[in-house]
C-alpha cells in the first residue's frame, strides 16, 4: 500500500466493531477530537446536516462515505470535486425483512387482530394467501433484489421497476400498465427531483382496489395528502417506515388513518448493522489504498 488514509468518524463514536477490520495503518479520527486539515474519508453522521456542513467547510475531504443507502440529505452540502459513495448493501437484509413482515402483516390483517385482542373480541375471518400475489418493486437495486429473494419462496410474482430498461425489468413508463395488475407496490426509491411525489393521486388511482402500498424508501416519494385520501376512501392500505413529514408529528392525521401501519424509520436499524458496516468499510478503504475503483460511487444523484 502506497498511501495512508485518515478516516473521520461520527460522534458519538461508532462502536469499535465498525472499524475493527480496517487495513493496518489507517488513522481513525472522531468528531469530538481535534479535526485534521485533510481527510481521505469522511463518514457524515446521518441526518446531522449542520455537523456535516462544518466538517466539509473546514476539512479538505477526498471521499464522503455515507453508511446510509440514501444520500439526498448530504448532496446539497458536497463541495465540488469530492467523491460521494453511499452505503448500498449494508441495509439490504433488514429492509427486506421489514418488507416481508409488513406485507404479511397487512395481508393477514395483523393490525385488526391486535385491535380485537385489545378489546377482548374473538374475531375470526377468512384471510388471503401471499402465494400467487403480484408485487411491484419500485426500485430494483440491491435492496430490491434482496426483497425479491425473500418473497419468491412464498410463490409471489415479482415485477421489478428500475430507471433503465433491461431484460425482465420494467421502467416507470410502464407503471400505468402495471399498477392495475398488482396486489402490492413496494417503494424502495431514493429521493431525487424525479422521484419526489412520484406516488401521487394519479398513481394511487391506478392501483388495484384494495392493493397494498409499502414505503421503505423515502417519505416524500409518496404524496401524503393523496395517500390520506386513498386510505380514507379504503382504496388502498399502507405500511410506512418513512413519512413526509418525518418524524411524524403526534397530531398528524396519518397516525389515525384507516388501514395504515407505521414504523418510525427503523427498517434499516438492526443488530447486524455494525458487522455489515465493518465489512463494507474495510473493503472500501482497502480499495482506496490500492488505487482500485470505489464501490457505490453516486452518479446522477444516486
Amino acid at each position: 500500500m502506497g498511501r495512508k488514509a485518515s478516516v473521520v468518524m461520527l460522534s458519538p463514536k461508532l462502536r469499535e466493531e465498525v472499524f475493527a477490520l480496517l487495513p493496518e495503518g489507517v488513522e481513525v479520527r472522531h468528531l469530538d477530537e481535534p479535526w485534521p486539515k485533510t481527510a481521505d474519508f469522511f463518514l457524515p453522521p446521518f441526518g446531522q446536516e449542520e455537523v456535516a456542513r462544518q466538517v466539509l467547510e473546514r476539512v479538505e475531504v477526498k471521499v464522503v462515505q455515507t453508511l446510509s443507502a440514501g444520500v439526498d440529505w448530504i448532496l446539497p452540502l458536497l463541495p465540488p470535486g469530492v467523491v460521494l459513495c453511499d452505503g448500498s448493501g449494508i441495509h439490504d437484509v433488514p429492509v427486506a425483512e421489514w418488507v416481508g413482515m409488513s406485507l404479511l402483516a397487512l395481508l393477514k390483517d395483523l393490525p385488526g387482530f391486535f385491535q380485537a385482542q385489545g378489546e377482548g373480541r374473538w374475531a375470526p375471518k377468512v384471510l388471503p394467501d401471499l402465494e400467487g400475489k403480484r408485487v411491484l418493486l419500485l426500485g430494483y437495486g440491491s435492496i430490491g433484489k434482496a426483497v425479491e429473494e425473500r418473497l419468491k419462496p412464498f410463490g409471489v410474482e415479482i415485477l421489478p421497476v428500475a430507471r433503465h430498461a433491461r431484460p425482465g425489468v420494467y421502467t416507470p413508463q410502464d407503471l400505468p400498465y402495471l399498477l392495475p395488475q398488482v396486489d402490492a407496490v413496494v417503494v424502495l426509491l431514493p429521493l431525487t427531483p424525479e422521484t419526489r411525489g412520484l406516488v401521487d393521486r394519479e398513481f394511487l388511482s391506478r392501483m388495484k382496489p384494495g392493493a397494498l402500498l409499502l414505503n421503505a424508501g423515502r417519505g416524500p416519494v409518496v404524496d401524503t395528502e393523496a395517500l390520506l385520501e386513498a386510505l380514507g376512501e379504503g382504496r388502498v392500505r399502507a405500511a410506512l417506515d418513512v413519512t413526509d413529514p418525518e418524524p411524524l408529528p403526534p397530531d398528524h392525521p396519518l397516525w389515525r388513518a384507516p388501514g395504515v401501519l407505521i414504523t418510525p424509520h427503523v427498517a434499516g436499524l438492526s443488530q447486524g448493522f455494525h458487522r455489515r458496516a465493518a465489512r463494507f468499510l474495510a473493503d472500501q478503504v482497502g480499495r482506496y489504498l490500492r488505487g482500485e475503483p470505489l464501490r457505490n460511487v453516486v452518479l446522477e444523484g444516486y
